[in-house]
Formats: structure tokens, sequence, C-alpha cells
């Protein structure tokens, strides 16, 4: 598969490529092309060299979704991953078998700094921490035009039907209520993957109890509502026309520049708006999933990606002493600087004070006891691979509700049964 690099980062890479032209190591690297991503890693790796003349980096991207699953699961199968590589941590991360194709990293001195909650994200079953948290938390939700939502009197809603009640008033003003973006098929996951707050408000012991298959989201109404949001939304005609070929760049332009009312995503796509259309990132807004009671309203939140080094990497050692610097305080207050779009898990680290009204719409749930809960996929290991295939079927109209929720679980049970979890 072709890989292609961002211009920005390529052009960062060759000048600090020439300061360091007889460099004694070189570090491969495998990141995605989200502009956070990029714009973190620039912080961090120039100001590593700074510290390591003797080190440069080949810095390499990859597609997102599941294609880039693929892209990191061959290349680990094959021992020709990078020497350092960006990745999900949970479920995600325990399908990669860590405990063989991941470094180790529990000795590392900065690892005391970072936050539990994250640790546990990237641990392998043999107890050993295996990855370094880089960027922010992210909240799962809806991103909104703050100029549309004035200009129709609306307010961020804190119910699912409230939601549905600003679409209907969006459609009516002959504005798209929701943009999709099949295009990038991992997008159609948001309204199922960004309701597990409200799952587990309603049905807290829903994690243990999937994990342990006693549970299905087919015959569990609270999990099953998040495959009826993307059926309703799809029914009621709020979609914008290309919605199967669009992708999530043109989501986050949308519903920045107001084509868009709503946006269903990752607040990781700020950094998107703050690097192609600056102009409008006061225009944008966020609120979390919307769920059915209102007094119960709560952000599902996502774990940071963590930087790995590669078991069978030749300079594992080098890369061990790269990932120590990227979990110091120092690294995170750079990162936070870079990317000012959420909580960092490094004790210490600070977001500064200027930061976007969008990343103010997000704090107030970490803030307060109660109103956050991780996304599924960071408390089981159970994580089918075709969800993004299913919900572009819903999406689109080609399946039902009720029949994804069940092919789903079919799905999970074979990832289940590849993990080796009992009662599966």
């Amino acid at each position: 598969m072709r890989m292609t690099k961002c211009s920005i980062l390529a052009a960062t890479m060759m000048s600090l490529a020439a300061s360091v032209a007889h460099a004694d190591v070189t570090l491969s690297v495998l990141i995605d092309t989200n502009p956070e991503t990029i714009a973190s890693f620039d912080a961090v790796s120039k100001a590593y060299m700074e510290k390591h003349p003797d080190v440069s980096f080949d810095v390499e991207q990859r597609a997102g979704g599941s294609e880039g699953d693929n892209i990191i699961k061959t290349r680990l199968a094959t021992g020709e991953m990078a020497d350092v590589f960006l990745y999900n941590g949970g479920s995600l991360f325990q399908a990669l078998k860590p405990q063989e194709t991941i470094a180790d990293l529990s000795d590392l001195p900065s690892e005391a700094g970072i936050l539990d909650s994250f640790k546990k994200v990237v641990t392998s079953p043999d107890g050993h921490v295996r990855g370094m948290p880089f960027g922010p938390a992210m909240g799962g939700g809806i991103f909104y035009n703050r100029k549309i939502y004035a200009d129709l009197g609306l307010t961020p809603p804190k119910t699912w039907a409230e939601f549905m009640a600003n679409n209907e008033k969006v459609k009516a003003a002959g504005k798209v209520a929701v943009a999709q973006t099949y295009g990038d098929t991992w997008t159609s996951q948001i309204f199922v993957l960004a309701d597990y707050y409200n799952v587990q408000a309603e049905v807290p012991s829903f994690a243990d109890d999937y994990t342990a298959n006693k549970v299905k989201y087919a015959t569990t109404p609270a999990a099953m509502r998040g495959f009826e949001h993307l059926e309703e939304v799809a029914k009621a005609g709020f979609l914008n026309a290309d919605f199967g070929a669009a992708k999530f760049d043109d989501g986050m332009r949308m519903v920045a520049t107001g084509e868009a009312a709503h946006y269903p995503n990752l607040t990781f796509g700020i950094g998107n708006v703050q690097q192609n259309v600056p102009d409008s990132l006061k225009d944008l807004g966020f609120f979390a999933q919307p769920g059915t009671d209102a007094s119960k309203n709560g952000l599902t939140v996502w774990m940071p990606s963590a930087l790995y080094a590669s078991a069978k990497s030749e300079n594992v050692a080098e890369a061990k002493k790269f990932l120590d610097f990227v979990g110091s305080k120092e690294a995170c207050d750079l990162m936070a600087k870079a990317v000012p779009s959420g909580p960092y898990l490094v004790k210490g680290c600070e977001l500064p004070k200027d930061i976007p009204a969008v990343v103010s719409d997000m704090l107030p749930y970490f803030e307060t006891e109660g109103r956050t809960a991780p996304a599924l996929e960071f408390v089981s290991p159970v994580k089918g691979p075709a969800l993004e295939q299913i919900t572009v079927e819903v999406g689109t109209g080609i399946r039902s509700a009720k029949d994804a929720a069940a092919l789903y679980d079919q799905d999970v049970e074979k990832q289940a049964k590849q993990l080796g979890l009992p009662n599966w």
C-alpha cells in the first residue's frame, strides 16, 4: 500500500534532517494523518533532537480506520513495523498480542507521572505497561455550529428528543441538520460508540457482562439505541446529499463553516478545523451525545492514542529513551501548547489559558464527578472489527438497526474467541 507524508511534516523533517545529517541513530516512526498528531510529533521530536543531536526521525504516515488497523497488524506480524508507532489503547491494543509484539516500557522513569487511568488501557495481559500517552483525551459526541444555533434560537440538547427537535428546526430552515461522512467509514460508528456513557448510566454492569458474554447489543435496549439513532437521523432526511462519499475533512469543514448544523465525531476534529478553516474555529461548539434522561447527561471519553516501540526493533533501546521523553511533563507541556484540544494524562500537565471555546465546552464534563465514562473499548477487550462497515449499512438504509446489532454481536464473538476470553 502506498503511504503519504503530510507536506507540513515532511518539510519540517527535511529541515531537521539537514541539521543532523551525521546522526548516529535514525528512528523510523509510523503515525496517522491527523493534524493534531502531526503538530504534537513535530513539537516533541524537535525538542528531543535538540537534546540528542545524534538522533533523527524518519516519519511515515498511514490511513485511519480499519485500513490503518490492517497496516499495523500486518507490519507487526511480518516484523516490518517502524521502531516507534502510534496506535490505540484498549481493545485494539489487546488484539495486537502486545506481550509478543510491543516493547515493555514499565521500567521507564516517566511512567511515574502517567495517570493510572491511561496505564490500564496500555497494559498487556502479563501486567506490563507498553505505551506512552500521545495527545489529549478526547470526547465523543456532536460538534455544532454556534451561528446556526444562535440564528435559530437553539440551545445544546441534553436529551436525544431535544436533539431531534433541533434537527427538525434546522431542516425546516433549509439547512443540513447532520453531516455524515461515510467516505471515511470509521466516522459512521460515532452514534453507536459515543452513546456508551448513556448505556452505562442505564446498565452499570454492561461492560463486565458484555465481556463475560452475558449480554448482547441486540437484546439490551440501552445498547441498541446507538444503532437506532443512526437509523433515525438517516430516515428523517437530516443528512447532507453526499453523505456516502464525503470524508472526515468535509464533515469538520461543514459544521465549522455552517454548511451543516451538526457533525458527530471525536474532539480531535478540533485540530482539523484549526488547520483547514481556522477562521471558523470560533463558530464551532461541542456537546456530549444526549441520552434519554437530562439529569444523567455525560460524556463518553476516548483515551489518547499511545506511542509504542516495536519489540523487534533494532533500535529498541533508543526508541524507549525517546518514549521516556514523550511521557515527561516537559514533552506534555509542549503537546498541550501545540494541541490544546482536551485534558492531558500526565501529572502536572495543564492546558494553556487561551483555549478555543469548543474545548471549553468539553471541560465541564471532566470537572464534575460522574459526568464522564470511558468508551466501551477501554473497559472491555471485546470489539468487533466490522463495526464501521455495519454502521455504514445502517446509515445508508441498507440494513435495519435491529439486524445490525445482531450482526455486530456475531462479529464480536469472533474477536472474543481469538482473545481466548472465557464463556465464549
